[in-house]
């Protein structure tokens, strides 16, 4: 059975969809990866389509799923049977859809810019993860070297005793790019920086491109 990460946070701008494309793409590498799609805007859904049309042979394949409504739970449980990971966006509001999408969650991923708009957002999702019993972990993402209110909300986070991951996804120009061309940074640029960030995360929630294979 497939290990299922939802990637979900209720403000938009704080790059969930990318952060879902690009562990999917890192992911793609050894184990059978497919995506759901419920977030209303398709970004992800959009990515995937680009990435059959101008990827060709530099990307692995991913399977792509946007059923959302009545027929979310019994996609989500087609897509287990047939792969080893599952990667869920989810919409940026509190709903049905995302609270299905949290029950159904082996992980619950937040991506947060550091800024507190972003931490304050985050409260909702953290809520419904408790609620359902969902493990769940804040990412932080673009996020500018050096920066003072970077270093200040993750004082906050840590204060708060917030479950947030060491690894974090840098403010990098090569995550917009790879996305533009239906990759993710492993892919297109595999020695990267942003690359190396992807697979710390990855080692870090223990899904590892080697782990991940079943």
């Amino acid at each position: 059975m497939a290990t299922v990460i939802t990637v979900a946070q209720q403000k938009g701008g704080a790059g969930k969809t990318t952060l879902a494309a690009n562990l999917a793409a890192a992911l793609a590498r050894d184990s059978r990866v497919a995506l759901l799609d419920i977030d209303p805007q398709r970004s992800l859904t959009r990515w995937a389509k680009l990435r059959m049309q101008r990827a060709g042979g530099v990307a692995n394949v991913i399977t792509a799923s946007d059923v959302s409504g009545w027929r979310l739970r019994r996609e989500l449980e087609k897509l287990k049977e047939a792969h080893d990971v599952v990667l869920i966006d989810s919409p940026p509001q509190i709903d049905t859809d995302a609270r299905l999408a949290v029950r159904g969650a082996d992980l619950v991923l937040v991506p947060v810019q550091p800024s507190p708009p972003d931490i304050w957002a985050a409260e909702g999702t953290l809520k419904i993860a408790a609620d359902e019993g969902r493990p769940v972990r804040i990412v932080i993402n673009r996020a500018p070297t050096g920066s003072k209110l970077r270093e200040a909300v993750e004082a906050d986070m840590a204060a708060r005793r917030l479950p947030a991951l060491r690894a974090t996804l840098g403010n990098r120009a090569g995550f917009a790019s790879a996305f533009a061309e239906g990759l993710g940074v492993t892919e297109a640029a595999p020695r990267s920086t942003a690359a190396s960030e992807v697979r710390s995360l990855l080692g870090e929630i223990g899904l590892t491109a080697e782990a991940s294979a079943r």
